[in-house]
């Protein structure tokens, strides 16, 4: 009796070992599920801009800039275009001469409105002195004519042909004028009282200073 109950004591033992060790293989045959792995979104690209240098302007460019000043009598645009070291030289008539007056660019502004005379030259014909103020000669041999609206308009070429020597080229060497021209305004005259008015210019590293203003018009 005793024997038997030991066999099925065993008979269990063995029993309960196989259902252990079938639970073991289960659980260590298991595949635990592997996390999808995630990729970091790609940066856009920054975009790249290429800068172009900026360009001086043209002579005829600048001259279009300083004509419209002239013509608004804005003083302190012009000043902008003014050689800082030679200044800007007024002549009354085509011959550019040392005694005319100079400028400097922080002097223009001032000159409008203001009643001081000052000696311009000498009248062509009588010779008598030119002794007007800035807004007197501004009126009579600066914006004279309505010459950001001429007639014709040329580069380094004389349009208003007179009496008197244009000597832009040897008063300023290495110098380029542009010449705003009317051939006249009343038919009576035939045309000897066409008027122009020349603006020269020195370029330095590329840009273009205002040194002279000249008018030009029918003379003895």
């Amino acid at each position: 009796m005793n024997l038997r109950k030991n066999c099925l004591i065993v008979i269990g033992l063995v029993s309960l070992l196989a259902l252990s060790s079938c639970g073991l293989i289960q659980s260590t045959g298991a595949v635990e599920p592997t996390a999808t792995p995630t990729t970091a979104p790609t940066a856009a690209p920054t975009p790249t801009f290429t800068t172009q240098p900026t360009q001086p302007p043209t002579l005829q460019e600048t001259s279009a800039q300083v004509i419209q000043a002239l013509a608004e009598k804005d003083l302190e645009t012009v000043a902008t275009f003014v050689h800082p070291e030679m200044g800007v030289r007024f002549s009354p008539y085509a011959y550019v001469r040392e005694e005319h007056q100079i400028f400097m660019s922080d002097e223009l502004a001032a000159l409008s409105g203001s009643e001081q005379t000052y000696l311009w030259g000498q009248y062509d014909g009588s010779g008598e002195p030119i002794e007007l103020t800035f807004d007197d000669y501004y009126e009579e041999f600066i914006y004279s004519a309505d010459f950001i609206n001429p007639e014709e308009m040329a580069v380094n070429d004389r349009l208003g042909q007179g009496n008197t020597i244009n000597n832009i080229s040897d008063f300023y060497p290495d110098s380029s004028f542009v010449e705003y021209h009317f051939s006249g305004f009343e038919e009576q005259y035939e045309g000897m009282d066409w008027e122009s008015l020349r603006l020269v210019f020195i370029q330095e590293d590329g840009t273009w200073y205002l040194v002279g203003i000249v008018h030009d018009e029918w003379t003895i």
